[in-house]
């Protein structure tokens, strides 16, 4: 169920708002000066409100919504690339996920919607811009979801902070890596791995898939699958019917998934 403290607007162009309904008077960029709570709080699911020049139709805050109003400052893993990595890495309530960068949060929030309370979140990020966009879309979630996990943030390169990870949890089920360098990175975590858990790598580019590769194979993990993931848009034709829409085939990056098996 949704909280009642945290809204969606979402303008008529599809642009989604995530406001809180705060009972003072404040400046919310793109939508103007207003009273969020006197405003929003008796506006139905479904109904239309206008504040200033502008139409919003009032949502609730579901994952969609949140992840397209987020506040972004690092590029986001969105929903296309996020789903494939839950499902292949197994990911599902109880874990215990250990996720590097954390960046502004947008894998994070996928993660933490499918944990639920009683899965375990493990954070880093080293750059301190980053972690507190990203640590501020994970509170929004919180604030607006009914099961939230149990959140641990590290600051910090990944490979320097295995010491303080493991004051945490001594293993995790899964571990999602999203750098510049994976190489590293790898040779630190895989130990964390419990067996049978795994391991996936975002690589923009396809020399970094390669090392990546490598470097499971040298931390003793076995390589399952690797590729990217291709999303095609359709849309309704002005004649009728429907098909795809103008505009690249959707890549974003290169995924690769490794197990641990001994």
């Amino acid at each position: 169920m949704a909280d009642p403290s945290i809204a969606a607007l979402v303008e008529e162009s599809g642009r989604v708002h995530i406001v809180s309904l705060i009972d003072e008077t404040v400046k919310i960029k793109g939508i103007g000066v207003f009273n969020p709570k006197a405003t929003v709080e008796n506006i139905a699911f479904g109904k239309e409100v206008q504040i200033g020049s502008k139409i919003f139709t009032h949502l609730p805050p579901r994952l969609p919504e949140l992840v397209a109003g987020m506040k972004r400052r690092a590029q986001t893993i969105g929903s296309k690339d996020a789903g494939v990595l839950i499902a292949r890495l197994g990911i599902g309530p109880g874990d215990v996920i250990l996720e590097a960068g954390l960046g502004s949060g947008g894998q994070s929030m996928h993660l933490a919607r499918v944990l639920g309370e009683s899965g375990h979140l493990i954070t880093v990020e080293p750059r301190e811009e980053h972690s507190e966009v990203g640590l501020e879309n994970l509170k929004t979630l919180a604030a607006a979801i009914p099961e939230f996990p149990k959140h641990s943030h590290v600051h910090g390169r990944i490979e320097s902070c295995i010491e303080e990870i493991q004051t945490i949890s001594k293993h995790v089920d899964a571990v999602l890596l999203d750098l510049p360098d994976h190489s590293i990175a790898i040779e630190a975590v895989a130990p964390l791995l419990s067996v049978g858990a795994r391991l996936s790598c975002y690589c923009p580019v396809s020399s970094q898939l390669e090392h990546a590769w490598i470097a499971c194979e040298e931390a003793g993990l076995e390589v399952e699958w690797a590729g990217e993931v291709i999303e095609r848009e359709w849309g309704k034709a002005s004649k009728g019917g429907v098909r795809p829409v103008n505009g690249p085939f959707g890549h974003t990056a290169f995924l690769l998934i490794a197990q641990r098996k001994a």
